[in-house]
């Protein structure tokens, strides 16, 4: 059971079908760690308005998420848009989780990260969120199709991973627009305020990579890839990928810094990056 120092998870969708909650609790069993942050997305509700779905996992999620916390761990939740009527709640500690709309993170290295969900950079649902409602209902439906494609293709023998969601953006040239202008955006803001780099969440598109003299980590989620980013107790930050990971595998180098490491490295969709991409770690191959 390896301790890492610190876990960021985002988009977890508690209340909704699509929340993979049986893949976070092995993942979070696997990595005790001193500290937890939870950033944005971790409560659907504006899925759980049109219906709620929470199974006993969810629930066990809840419970061991406030055990941490009663156990000494530092748990932050920072909202995003999908819980963000926990905003109003800045400051407050709710049964020892810590609630701030952003936070400033120092890795054992000292490299100072801005957690933010990063909604706040996409223009969509800052002006016009039916738009981003509608694509939440259609991203879900997409999700829960691939749950049955899943179940085939194990059925038929079919080894990997095969993301419908992920197929989808990289097919959409307005995705992956989306993609860049967001990151771009990102960048920029931390860059502003002389931060080592973000770790954020919203895109449900996971990535560590060095950008334009920053670093940009993006946890991704938990309804489709199940992935997270550890910083383990040396300060090194990897990207770690619990769909198809097993403890028992190797791991492979880790980020240490920006130092040495080439810049405008490509966006990484982890089902199918089929070779190792400088500044990422992916464990579970």
């Amino acid at each position: 059971m390896p301790q890492v120092r610190a876990i960021f998870i985002s988009d977890i969708h508690l209340g909704t079908r699509a929340c993979q909650a049986d893949r976070l609790l092995d993942f979070l069993r696997e990595h005790p760690s001193e500290y937890l942050y939870m950033v944005g997305d971790i409560i659907d509700f504006w899925s759980m308005s049109r219906g709620v779905y929470w199974t006993t996992a969810q629930n066990t999620v809840v419970q061991k998420v406030l055990r941490r916390a009663r156990h000494g761990d530092k748990v932050v939740l920072i909202p995003g848009n999908h819980d963000e009527a926990l905003r109003e709640h800045d400051g407050t500690d709710f049964g020892g989780i810590q609630v701030r709309n952003e936070h400033i993170h120092t890795t054992a290295a000292g490299q100072r990260f801005l957690l933010i969900h990063g909604d706040e950079f996409d223009q969509v649902t800052r002006y016009h969120r039916w738009v981003a409602v509608l694509g939440d209902m259609a991203y879900n439906t997409l999700v829960r199709i691939n749950t049955s494609l899943s179940w085939v293709r194990r059925r038929l023998g079919m080894s990997g991973y095969w993301s419908l969601a992920g197929y989808a953006k990289r097919k959409v040239k307005t995705a992956i627009n989306f993609i860049f202008d967001f990151e771009d955006s990102v960048i920029r803001a931390v860059r502003e305020r002389g931060l080592d780099g973000v770790i954020c969440g919203h895109i449900h598109w996971a990535a560590l990579r060095p950008m334009d003299g920053v670093t940009y980590i993006n946890c991704g989620d938990w309804v489709d890839s199940c992935t997270a980013i550890v910083e383990h107790l040396d300060g090194s930050l990897e990207l770690v990928e619990w769909g198809n990971a097993r403890p028992a595998q190797a791991r492979q180098p880790l980020l240490d810094g920006l130092e040495g490491k080439p810049e405008g490295a490509p966006i990484v969709d982890l089902p199918d990056l089929p070779l190792p991409v400088p500044g990422l770690t992916r464990s579970g191959e």
